[in-house]
């Protein structure tokens, strides 16, 4: 293994998400070591860089490659998402996709239209807001889908496997089984596989028909409903039995996995058992 295979290897992939609000006047981005994009949250906000004039509306996105910083006049103020990702999760990524870190650039983009970046970082952003339920796993792959997407289409894809073998399939759902109540890495599992992150992503839904940390939700949601119905424990301590942030989290999650509850649901099987019970 290479130095840049050891550093890439260990990367983390989750990208930083921060909430930024830039005041009427001179606004400075000053150079940071990572990779930024830029996406404008806020009203419409008119400015002007040297001798050009620009309106930033809602979704216009800017790119920054790490080592660039930037200078503008706002005749408004402003507010945007900004994700940072290092070049060590762009070096992933490449590798990733079959492409040499060595000689792949993030490229300057001012007032881009990317739906596929914005989705990713709203996710991020929605993430951000509920306090990270979702966990190192749907954190690392959105930034790996960022920085997959911010290096552009690969000119020749390989031909696409049909999905995890059998072998590796039963590894990795094994691996999560055992593991439900730990903060699941997409890294760990790609590990178990024997093959990268990226490819997980993608043959595991193949297998399956769910992202992987979709059939992790589905799973915790499962086991949270088999002990919540034995009644022996608090929906609080059953949360963090399998692997939720908290309470509240396992409540959203089993809602739309499930369509009830965990108070509704306890409350329907203790009116079965009372039912079930013989009249004295």
């Amino acid at each position: 293994m290479t130095g840049t295979e050891t550093l890439t290897a260990r990367a983390p992939l989750s990208p930083r998400l921060a909430l930024e609000t830039f005041t009427a006047g001179v606004a400075t981005l000053p150079e940071s070591a990572d990779h930024r994009v830029r996406v404008h949250v806020g009203r419409p906000a008119r400015g002007r860089c040297r001798h050009h004039r620009f309106v930033h509306t809602a979704g216009e996105i800017d790119v920054f490659p790490a080592g660039i910083a930037d200078e503008w006049h706002q005749a408004d103020a402003s507010t945007s998402l900004v994700v940072s990702l290092t070049p060590a999760l762009i070096c992933r990524a490449a590798e990733e996709t079959g492409r040499d870190p060595a000689h792949v650039e993030v490229h300057s983009r001012h007032q881009i239209r990317d739906p596929q970046i914005e989705h990713i970082v709203s996710a991020l952003d929605a993430e951000r807001a509920a306090g990270h339920p979702g966990g190192r796993l749907f954190g690392e792959s959105l930034g790996l889908a960022l920085a997959v997407r911010l290096l552009g289409p690969i000119a020749a894809p390989p031909r696409p496997a049909p999905g995890l073998t059998p072998q590796q399939l039963r590894a990795v759902t094994a691996y999560i089984e055992e593991h439900l109540d730990r903060d699941l890495s997409l890294a760990t599992l790609a590990d178990v596989a024997g093959i990268s992150a990226s490819h997980l992503k993608t043959l595991f839904r193949r297998s399956l028909g769910l992202p992987v940390h979709t059939y992790v939700i589905h799973r915790r949601v499962d086991r949270a409903r088999a002990l919540l119905l034995r009644g022996r424990m608090a929906a609080s301590q059953v949360a963090l039995e399998v692997g939720f942030s908290h309470q509240s989290h396992m409540a959203r999650c089993m809602r739309r996995v499930l369509g009830v509850t965990p108070t509704s649901l306890t409350r329907g099987a203790a009116r079965s058992i009372a039912a079930s019970q013989p009249d004295l």
